[in-house]
């Protein structure tokens, strides 16, 4: 695999308290779309994918769903604020292994789905300066499109 693993940052993830109050924020003040939304009850989250500028980047926003989540678990210890940096892979897989090759602890042995049915996968943050770099191959979260818009809410797919 050439030097190049990432070709984009794809999302920049907020921990947040409250999804709801979050989204007006970010919706209403800061001008962004909501393109996605939906909640992950085996990590414990809710989320929303909001559209940027061009709405090929996206913030996306993560609230906990109770107490036992990691979500409330970082909230907890740094507050609400800059939570991961998701960046767009073409293979995951083989970005995975280049990655622990170069002495990187990943979260997952093998990569899983995340946000409407992309595949991911968690460098520690202790190996990425205390952030959580989430290498993924995404799909379209396009307003409107087949994961988007509120419909993807209650999927029941799986968050990153």
């Amino acid at each position: 695999m050439d030097a190049e693993l990432f070709t984009a940052i794809d999302h920049v993830g907020v921990a947040v308290p409250d999804l709801d109050a979050a989204i007006t924020f970010y919706r209403d003040t800061l001008g962004m779309t909501v393109v996605h939304e939906e909640v992950n009850e085996e990590q414990g989250v809710r989320e929303a994918m909001l559209a940027a500028g061009d709405g090929d980047t996206h913030v996306r926003l993560l609230a906990p769903l109770d107490d036992t989540s990691t979500i409330a678990r970082f909230l907890d210890r740094s507050g609400p604020g800059l939570q991961q940096v998701a960046y767009r892979v073409r293979d995951v897989e083989a970005v995975s292994e280049v990655l622990r090759g170069r002495g990187l602890r990943l979260l997952y042995d093998a990569p899983r789905r995340g946000t409407a049915g992309s595949r991911v996968n968690f460098v520690h943050p202790k190996d990425a300066g205390g952030v959580l770099v989430e290498p993924g191959r995404t799909r379209s979260l396009t307003a409107g499109g087949p994961a988007g818009g509120r419909a993807g809410r209650r999927a029941g797919l799986c968050a990153t």
